[in-house]
């Protein structure tokens, strides 16, 4: 530091470094020792600053300055201390800092430092230092890096530069008077080498000056202007930095360090040369002066325009197997190139080519890759299908709604299709102007408008030989669609073969009264139950009775499969499809082995945890469209779930798009008018025997599972879940207890007192309300609570039922003969209507948002017309708090269609321990 006069003026200055490594500067007076304003000290501190252009642009808040690393070491080096002020340590750890950072500062303008350092696992310095010295230096080499985009990697092979006087890393010039750069040319017309060659400029001028071509065999001090003679050896100096750092390249070979450089270079040099020596030699601090035209590169590109049409005029799903022709269109620069000469610059490898009067730049990797596409297109016959729906190169996008050749540059590669082939392919994936479909006069229902486009949907699928996937909403009338488009089928098509709907024992009564209600001509037939018709004998009923639609379960198809696979289809059609999301269960094989001519799933939830689902119903509707599993897992489930990819999420949602149709109740369009839903968690606390149990249970079993792997490990952590939430709903049923009497029971646990008495309000209000659970015991529970404590018989529906039982109670309830419903949450959340009730009460929480969703659709539906009333219990602190945490984020992604959720049992050991922890 500059040794301080009888002027110089003294501020004290406290210095800490933050968790964020900024060092933390706070100025103050020292003499009266109060702390001084930043305007007070900070323009003193910078002021021979230029990098902060003098204190302007420095990171400062609340009377503090915020320095990095480097800037620290940088302003308390000699060369920008103030000559009048002193900056002196207010403490101890202050005047640490301060000599630190001038210590530092020495070691970093020192030419010879990296002569001094060694390079091993981490910079070592071969010199006598102090460890914060050695702490600040480190951290400034590295900052510095960053700032020139190298690391830690890039020091072996720059430290022959950095020792020959390329640090610090600096705009490289002579004594502030002359800069050295590197400038590349374009070739003359005429010729195809470009040339590379050293170039000077004053600091003050932006015009660069070279050799005559007369004077270049010249030595370097021989050569140069009068004005720039006397540095002709630092000049010489940065050239051969840069000869050096570029020697391992062919185009540097030999490069004599004594004349100013002038090199020829083919095309493959250049490429070298703007992929990586530009950049290097730029973060080095080296002028490099390219082209104007380069800058722009990418505004110059190839423009490949496929136009594909078929002999005839495209007008149904008769010409998918026709086979495509293409005829392409190129240009570069707004020039036209023949398809020769583009074939010729591929196997040529240019990068560089002269379109006009104007050198471009063009990416010959991606002009083999056009070629490559040119040749398969031709070879490999494509017909309209491919085109449709098959894995075609990414480039092949559909074809932008513009018509001005001024607006269509993205994608680069376009194809256009005849006009009768486009309309088709839109109406596909918009679903929109689809042809007209009458409804049949034998449907005892009015459709909304809505609904009238998914059956015609369903019937174009049906003629265009498509399976489909109707995945509207709970409650939006799936059944009336898929009724209606029955009934079109046999009316118009008139098919031998029956209909088989297969669907969950629960809502099997609900579609045998549906289609008696609302299309009494078809002819259906109940294939459930022990004495269900079976081999021969069902093949002879249907045909004496000309039976249209079969009626049966999951289950019932997976112990009959050796039979129904002998018959044929007109229609199969799989109710609340995601029953077969397992592809490896039994269930979901057997109904791949049914043999049909049209194939549709129903759903409303596509996906409920996992895109391996969605493989598995498109692979029922279209077998083989999203390739075998261990493809679709690689190209799909990996960069989805694992990476999150937005990418690939729009590839599969563009993928999907032309076979699924998609409606919620919250889309305008459908103007359902239905009344509004709230939603409102309902908090509940652990009572003190249930916190107890609760903690003991944690201890003796969390260590279990740090010791287990894989099945176990999962196997454990579902055991220790299903414990912990039956313990939240009550003690009893966590210990397997016989139940009390009732006003016992209900002061051992708040969720079952507050359930209970909201329940009663409920009743003693006039309304009716379901309750869902996941847990038998718990559904008793509640029936004995009700029952003791205020006298009211509910109903209990699980999945151990009879039909006809089942749907007696539904009926009733509509009827409104009891208020309170109790459903098991599997086996009373699809499928049902049960409108009548306007509070749902969610007792205990499941880990997936679809599930929840389906239950509350019960009541939230079309038919609905009263406000409804969600009310979803939580304990807290407890593993249901932290569920409705996850529930939050799960429904986020369970709206896109594509969900990449985590099951709970795939979670990290820390987050199963924060899953499982009681939070008092």
């Amino acid at each position: 530091m500059k040794t301080p006069t009888a002027f110089t003026k003294n501020i004290g200055l406290t210095i800490t470094q933050n968790p964020k490594g900024l060092i933390e500067l706070t100025g103050f007076d020292v003499q009266v020792g109060r702390p001084l304003r930043l305007d007070e000290w900070t323009q003193q501190l910078f002021f021979a600053h230029e990098q902060s252009f003098y204190g302007l642009t420095i990171n400062a808040k609340d009377e503090k300055v915020f320095l990095t690393p480097l800037e620290f070491v940088e302003i308390f080096s000699e060369q920008y201390a103030h000559p009048y002020v002193k900056f002196n340590g207010r403490d101890e750890e202050g005047s640490a800092w301060i000599d630190a950072a001038s210590i530092a500062a020495r070691h970093w303008f020192d030419k010879d430092l990296w002569s001094k350092i060694s390079i091993a696992d981490d910079i070592v310095f071969n010199f006598e230092t102090t460890s914060q010295v050695e702490h600040l230096l480190k951290l400034a080499i590295a900052e510095k890096l960053q700032e020139a985009g190298l690391g830690f990697e890039d020091i072996h092979s720059l430290l022959p530069f950095f020792r020959n006087g390329g640090w610090p890393i600096t705009k490289k010039n002579v004594a502030d008077e002359v800069i050295v750069g590197l400038r590349l040319r374009e070739p003359e017309e005429g010729f195809d080498h470009w040339i590379l060659e050293t170039v000077l400029r004053s600091t003050t001028k932006a015009t660069y000056w070279a050799p005559p071509l007369r004077k270049r065999p010249l030595r370097i001090e021989h050569v140069l202007p009068t004005k720039w003679v006397e540095y002709a050896d630092g000049i010489q100096t940065l050239q051969e930095q840069m000869i050096h750092l570029l020697d391992a390249h062919d185009y540097m070979k030999n490069a004599d360090e004594t004349v100013l450089l002038y090199r020829e270079l083919a095309d493959a040099d250049i490429r070298q040369f703007l992929r990586s020596d530009f950049m290097l030699l730029q973060a080095l601090g080296f002028e490099i002066v390219l082209p104007a035209w380069l800058k722009e590169v990418k505004e110059s590109r190839m423009k490949v325009r496929a136009s594909a049409s078929t002999a005839s005029n495209y007008k149904s799903a008769a010409g998918l197997q026709e086979i495509l022709t293409f005829d392409w269109k190129l240009s570069l620069n707004g020039q036209e190139v023949s398809v020769e000469d583009f074939q010729q610059m591929v196997s040529d490898n240019r990068e560089f080519i002269r379109a006009g009067t104007e050198w471009v730049r063009v990416d010959a990797a991606w002009m083999h890759e056009i070629q490559k596409l040119m040749d398969k297109a031709e070879n490999e016959d494509w017909t309209v299908k491919d085109i449709l729906f098959q894995e075609l190169p990414a480039e092949l996008e559909l074809p932008l709604d513009v018509d001005d050749d001024d607006d269509r540059d993205d994608p680069i590669l376009q194809m256009e299709l005849q006009s009768s082939l486009r309309d088709y392919i839109q109406k596909i994936v918009d679903k929109k102007g689809l042809p007209e479909v009458p409804i049949s006069p034998s449907l005892q229902a009015d459709l909304r408008p809505y609904q009238q486009e998914g059956f015609e949907w369903l019937a174009f699928m049906r003629e265009q030989n498509f399976g489909a996937v109707l995945a509207d909403d709970m409650g939006l009338g799936k059944t009336i669609q898929l009724i209606s488009y029955l009934l079109h089928v046999y009316e118009n098509s008139e098919p031998n073969e029956p209909t088989i709907i297969i669907c969950p024992t629960s809502v099997l009564g609900n579609w045998q009264k549906e289609i008696e209600r609302f299309a009494p001509s078809l002819t259906t037939h109940l294939l459930y139950g022990p004495k269900r018709l079976k081999g021969a004998a069902l093949e002879d009923f249907i045909t004496n009775t000309n039976t249209q639609i079969i009626l049966t379960t999951y289950g019932t198809i997976t112990q009959d499969i050796e039979s129904l696979e002998l018959l044929h289809f007109a229609n199969i059609t799989l109710d609340e499809a995601q029953n077969i999301k397992n592809m490896n269960t039994k269930q979901s094989k057997a109904i791949r082995r049914l043999q049909g001519s049209h194939n549709i799933a129903l759903t409303g939830t596509p996906v409920e945890n996992r895109l391996s689902e969605l493989w598995a119903i498109f692979d029922f509707i279209y077998r083989g469209y999203l390739g075998s599993f261990s493809r679709f897992q690689e190209e799909y489930i990996a960069p989805i779930e694992r990476d999150d990819s937005e990418v690939v999420k729009e590839r599969l949602r563009k993928k999907i798009q032309p076979f699924l149709l998609r409606r919620t109740k919250q889309d305008p369009a459908l103007q359902l008018n239905l009344p509004e839903k709230l939603e409102q968690k309902e908090y509940c606390a652990l009572t003190e025997e249930q916190a107890v149990l609760y903690e003991s249970f944690i201890q003796e079993t969390m260590h279990k599972l740090e010791t287990l792997t894989g099945f176990e490990r999962k196997g454990l952590i579902l055991k220790m879940l299903n414990k912990l939430k039956q313990l939240c709903n009550h003690p009893a049923l966590y210990l397997k207890e016989p139940f009390e009497d009732a006003s016992s029971m209900v002061k051992r646990s708040e969720k079952i007192k507050n359930i209970v008495s909201m329940g009663a309000e409920i009743v003693e209000n006039g309304e009716q309300c379901l309750i869902f659970t996941q847990y038998i015991g718990m559904g008793h529970l509640l029936q004995h609570c009700f029952s003791e404590l205020y006298d009211v018989d509910v109903p209990f529906l699980t999945g151990s039922m009879p039909k006809q039982q089942r749907d007696h109670f539904v009926e009733s309830f509509q009827k409104g003969e009891f208020p309170i419903f109790i459903l098991s949450l599997k086996a009373g959340g699809t499928g049902l209507n049960l409108t009548a009730a306007n509070h749902v009460l969610h007792a205990d929480r499941w880990w997936n948002p679809a599930v929840e969703n389906q239950a509350t659709d019960r009541a939230y539906r079309i038919g609905q017309t009263q406000f409804v009333h969600v009310h979803k219990f939580i304990t807290t602190g407890t593993v249901e708090e932290k569920i409705d945490t996850l529930l939050t984020e799960k429904q986020s992604l369970s709206e896109d269609l594509i969900q990449s959720s985590q099951w709970i049992t795939e979670l990290k050991d820390e987050e199963i321990r924060d899953l499982l922890s009681f939070n008092f």
